[in-house]
């Protein structure tokens, strides 16, 4: 018996899998690239160093081999993927960096360099809300004519302190201004979060959700803080040792969070995927199956879902 109305296999949320069937008929697959950009708080236009919890790729660890091109990348995954999924449809996502931080020539020649492959159905970029220049609106406004654009902006929180501790280095209210600017080209807009950033609370990262289904966006991605080696975050860790949450206390908070959200938002992530090799903490994240399923489970045994909290206060 189906129990959720955005779902395939019977989980309380909106699936990105319920999501692409209806949208494409089709399995999607993303291919994660690195198109070798920067970012403006590494190279000095707002900052130095990058988010503290970002690894040397830019949290492009699973993106594609940066000594090759993006032809070549994309071909390489799709042609393992092919061989599971014959039938399947193809999203490139720009993963590593802020990949909309170039001149609008290198932009173009950078994300048409994939577009036109066989079974390819729309793009995904992630960005930061302070670098997308008025010409590359525009152009994406363009682009989202021919084929589906989503733009994948990094908040992690709402809460200025913890901003600025980890290094963000932009401003809520200019992340607000660009939601509402794609948003008037009907450019579809998901938004990273991170659970376990220094220091707050479970009431802060609701309160992020909370403000977040306020604004018109499309979906969300929900992350576990990764502290990973060679990363400012992981010196912060050696040296105060800060609360890690637990794997319940995660479970708990990401429940929450998915009860005052609004069951339109797709959720396209709702646990991380880091890298064994370079993790510190929690080392929990590694299972991330045992994650999702903990959490299915919970959710079930609790009797909630996406939005419940919004229909008890209505």
């Amino acid at each position: 018996m189906k129990m959720f109305k955005y779902s395939l296999d019977n989980k309380r949320y909106h699936t990105l899998n319920y999501h692409n069937q209806e949208k494409y008929h089709s399995k999607v697959i993303k291919i994660s690239l690195n198109a070798g950009f920067t970012c403006p708080n590494i190279d000095g236009k707002v900052g130095y160093g990058g988010c503290i919890y970002c690894s040397k790729s830019g949290s492009g660890d699973f993106g594609g081999d940066i000594k090759k091109d993006l032809s070549t990348q994309f071909d390489e995954v799709k042609e393992k993927l092919s061989k599971k999924w014959p039938e399947g449809k193809y999203i490139p996502y720009f993963q590593a960096h802020t990949n909309t931080y170039a001149p609008l020539n290198i932009l173009k020649e950078k994300y048409e360099s994939v577009l036109n492959k066989e079974n390819v159905v729309g793009i995904a970029i992630a960005t930061r809300p302070d670098a997308i220049e008025e010409d590359v609106l525009n152009y994406l406004e363009e682009l989202n004519k021919k084929t589906n654009v989503t733009i994948e902006l990094g908040l992690q929180t709402i809460h200025e302190k913890t901003a600025k501790l980890i290094n963000r280095c932009h401003s809520l209210s200019q992340f607000e201004k660009m939601v509402k600017e794609l948003k008037k080209r009907n450019i579809e807009v998901v938004v990273h979060i991170i659970n376990g950033l220094p220091y707050e609370t479970k009431e802060m990262m609701v309160d992020t959700v909370k403000y977040l289904n306020n604004l018109n966006i499309d979906g969300i991605k929900i992350h576990m803080l990764n502290i990973v080696k060679d990363t400012a975050l992981a010196t912060l860790y050696q040296e105060k040792k800060f609360k890690v949450l637990s794997k319940e206390e995660y479970i708990d908070i990401v429940i929450t969070q998915l009860e005052y959200l609004r069951p339109e938002i797709v959720i396209h992530r709702i646990t991380s995927d880091p890298d064994p090799k370079n993790l510190i903490e929690p080392t929990w994240l590694v299972k991330k199956f045992c994650v999702l399923n903990d959490i299915d489970k919970e959710m079930k045994k609790r009797n909630t879902y996406q939005g419940k909290k919004l229909e008890i206060n209505l």
